[in-house]
Formats: C-alpha cells, structure tokens, sequence
C-alpha cells in the first residue's frame, strides 16, 4: 500500500484542484467499510453457538476434579452461561460501532486508507474498545449469576487472589469472558475488512471499490 499512497495523495490534490471533494469519497468509503465489516462480524457472533468459551486455563484443574467427583454439570453451566453472554454482548456492540463511524473524521479514513488489510479494524477497537468493556460487564456478569455455581466460583477466587503465590494465572470469568469475545470479535471484523479490501466490489459495494480500486 506504500507505493499506491502517493499516488492517491497526487490524485486527490488534481482532484480538488478541479472541483471535486475526493477526500469525503474516500471518508464515506472507509465508513461504509466500517458499517459492513462490523455488521456481519457482530451478526454472526451473536447467533447462538457462535462461541466456544471454556473456563481460564488456570480454572480448568478445579473444572476436572468437579467432573470427576459428579459435578461436571455445574462446569457445563457456568460454560453455557459464559457463551451466552458473549453472544449477547456483542449483539449490543451495534450501537457503540454506529458512534464511533459517526465520529470518524476524513484525516482519520485517510490514514486508514494508507494502512494495511486491517487498519480500519485497529483505529476502530483503539475507538471502541472501553465503551464496549462497560457495556459487555453488566451483561456477562448477569448471565454468570444464573448460575448457583457462580457465587461458589467468586469465593474461590477471593481465597485464590490471596494466596501467596507468584505470577499467579488469571482466574476471573468476567474479564476472561469480555476479553476473549472482543477478540473474537476484532479478528472476525479484520477478516471481513482483508476479504473487502482484497475485493471490494464483490464484499462491498461500488463506492468501496472505487476506494480501494487504486490497489
């Protein structure tokens, strides 16, 4: 993309020169990029079944000696309980998305515009990401208090975090289950803006073809 930046740079400046806004054009391609990525991103992972979240690693002990002594169904609970509320977590990410493409400025699609196959995607989880982690909280932790195991889970970890041990693994299934589902998340929306800017009239519409055309 570094050698086609020049030519965008000169193209746009003969662009205005002659009367035309190019820089809007490539603003609102760069958004309507943003728009199509993240709605099929989100609209995929908030389909039931779309996540596989299993209890943190460092859990995983304590989840087998469960299974082994017939509790494995309080495992499979709090598991259900943890996809669940990813799921619905990122159905309500739609309205964060919206906000965050409003504010986009043209210096801002521009840059995106010289970036690689997921610059749009890193400028906008750098937008996004804290108001999301406070939307997606509430959410997760409801749907953990569903579960009777969950309040037996959260005084373990109390007496977990205090023991004297160093380096110890993280064991909170809040931040485990926000963390993992907003990665998924931002992988699934650099995946459909590589596949938009690979071919962009087919993933995309028009207008993002004639954005990403240049490459």
């Amino acid at each position: 993309m570094d050698a086609v930046s020049p030519w965008i740079d000169v193209g746009n400046q003969v662009a205005r020169n002659a009367g035309y806004d190019t820089d809007s054009r490539l603003a609102s391609g760069i958004k309507e990029t943003l728009h199509t990525s993240t709605d099929r991103a989100s609209s995929r992972l908030s389909q039931r079944g779309a996540f596989n979240l299993q209890l943190p690693a460092a859990a995983r002990p304590v989840a087998n000696s469960l299974r082994q002594f017939g509790f494995g169904s309080y495992v499979d609970q709090l598991e259900t309980a943890m996809n669940r509320g990813a799921e619905q977590a990122v159905a309500e990410a739609a309205p964060v998305f919206k906000q965050a493409i409003s504010n986009m400025t043209v210096n801002d699609a521009l840059g995106i515009i010289r970036g690689g196959d997921t610059a749009a995607t890193n400028y906008f989880r750098a937008q996004t990401e804290s108001a999301l982690r406070r939307r997606y909280q509430p959410i997760v932790e409801s749907n953990l208090r569903k579960t009777g195991f969950y309040d037996q889970y959260k005084s373990m970890l109390a007496v977990y975090d205090k023991l004297p041990i160093a380096n110890k693994p993280g064991m909170d299934l809040e931040r485990h289950v926000i963390d993992s589902s907003m990665a998924t998340l931002f992988s699934r929306i650099g995946e459909e803006e590589a596949l938009i800017r690979r071919d962009p009239v087919a993933r995309g519409s028009v207008l993002i073809g004639q954005v990403f055309g240049a490459r």
